[in-house]
């Protein structure tokens, strides 16, 4: 069955971001998410799941640790487990970007204070 934006499991998160659920099982998890401007995620890290965040349009700034990362469109970037990250639209238009995990991080992610 193809997927799209118009039939994949959709959700809200951060009040106002969207992400859409393009694989979703337990051994990998591709969503697709959208965040608007002046928006941000969480600081977190995953203790098993590898990501890979890669930008389909706009730019997004990803923080690796203690590296801030600009990410344009059509770029990405590798986050290995324990590593803590948090994905910022600091731009002046909304960003739309792949997460890609393995395995799945559902009930992986630890909030860093």
């Amino acid at each position: 069955m193809k997927i799209s934006k118009q039939n994949a499991e959709h959700y809200i998160w951060a009040g106002i971001c969207d992400g859409w659920h393009l694989v979703k099982n337990q051994e990998l998890s591709i969503i697709h998410e959208r965040m608007p401007i002046n928006t941000s995620e969480v600081k977190h890290y995953h203790q098993n799941a590898r990501q890979f965040f890669f930008v389909l349009s706009g730019t997004a700034t990803l923080e690796i640790g203690d590296k801030e990362i600009i990410l344009n469109q059509q770029e990405g970037i590798e986050v290995p487990p324990l590593t803590p990250h948090q994905m910022f639209n600091k731009s002046k238009d909304e960003i739309e970007f792949l997460v890609i995990s393995h395995p799945n991080s559902k009930g992986d992610r630890i909030i860093v204070d």
